[in-house]
């Protein structure tokens, strides 16, 4: 182990004194560039100090009951020995999915959507509470949350909406969320008390900077429209909604949640953009079909996520197999256990395939 980590520690010692380096202090982009590759390395090269460690309190404590005649400082060897034991092969199985190739994506910001799919006010009823959960979490997270697409059913229930969240890491963590949510419950219209169950799609899409994926402006289309005001109240006489037509794909954009056009276009351009680039991700994966075997889920809208079974007070995941109760606490945005449950979950998959090809 300690041979594969040799060079890595090599490295990040080398690049952070070339960050101390006066010439290279005084020329901002190298800096950066030297900051966010020292930033990337520093969990590794952390693991790796308490990886040696560990390895010299082992060897140590090894020598000491070899060579001590002391009962009471043998006896603290054994101790300070078993410690060791213990913390090794925990730190070599952090190590490794430390080493896993990280996803390029995991640092962005996303744009969440959320679409009720199969049984009518039901499923837009819980879409609405699905976005209230996220939203939630969003806060919770210290993560900006923005809605830059709404449509709303003529009882104020969620038909279609798109959310850009911002903040640390935010893709790394949602991007599991991605596909078929069912709820099971009594619907609030339901004379015979009978379980009916709805679904809703919820697809989560990195944000895109045009160095990562261009599009062609001969390809998209652009018509305004007069968009609702605020609360959805009064017709804006102002053509400030934005409607971008994707002509090879045939996607189509709506944003005037802006009393600016200039705004909705951006957003609208953003959103499009984020759409496309999760289609190649997609095509990507599909190539990939032994990564994609080995990964929590593939993204896809149509696989089956989770069932929120509301009679029983139990939430269950499908990929991993895994239930668990208080669907209240869930609800209000409580999702650190399920998030990080999913990310150690891939992690694990990914090094089970990695040892495999190795």
């Amino acid at each position: 182990m300690l041979d594969k980590l040799l060079p890595l520690e090599k490295k990040y010692l080398d690049l952070r004194e070339q960050s101390m380096n006066l010439e290279i202090i005084s020329d901002m982009q190298k800096m950066i560039s030297i900051n966010r590759e020292l930033s990337s390395m520093q969990k590794i090269f952390d693991l790796t100090q308490e990886y040696r460690k560990a390895l010299q309190k082992r060897d140590e404590s090894k020598e000491m009951m070899n060579t001590e005649t002391d009962l009471d400082l043998i006896e603290m060897a054994k101790e300070d020995l078993k410690s060791a034991e213990a913390q090794i092969p925990e730190l070599e199985q952090k190590i490794k999915i430390a080493l896993l190739p990280t996803d390029p994506n995991d640092d962005k910001n996303i744009f969440l959507e959320i679409r009720p799919a199969a049984w009518g006010d039901e499923a837009g009823l819980f879409a609405t509470e699905l976005l209230k959960m996220y939203l939630a979490y969003a806060t919770k997270k210290w993560w900006k949350p923005e809605i830059v697409e709404e449509q709303m059913s003529d009882i104020w229930w969620v038909k279609n909406v798109v959310v850009k969240i911002s903040g640390d890491s935010v893709y790394s963590l949602m991007k599991f969320e991605s596909g078929v949510h069912r709820v099971q419950r009594i619907p609030a219209t339901e004379t015979n008390g009978r379980v009916h169950t709805s679904t809703v799609t919820v697809a989560i899409m990195p944000e895109v900077e045009d160095i990562d994926f261009k599009i062609d402006p001969n390809d998209v289309e652009m018509d305004v429209y007069a968009a609702s005001s605020c609360g959805g109240q009064n017709a804006n006489k102002n053509q400030t909604g934005v409607r971008l037509r994707h002509l090879p794909s045939g996607l189509i954009v709506n944003i005037g949640d802006s009393k600016s056009q200039l705004q909705n276009k951006e957003k609208a351009r953003s959103v499009l953009k984020s759409r496309l680039y999760q289609i190649e991700l997609d095509k990507k994966m599909e190539t990939e079909k032994s990564l994609r075997g080995n990964q929590i889920g593939n993204g896809d809208r149509s696989e089956k996520i989770r069932t929120y079974n509301f009679p029983q007070d139990r939430i269950t995941d499908h990929r991993i197999h895994e239930s668990r109760s208080n669907l209240p606490s869930i609800m209000a945005g409580n999702l650190d256990d399920i998030m990080e449950k999913m990310v150690i979950e891939n992690q694990t998959k990914l090094l089970d395939a990695s040892t495999q090809v190795n």
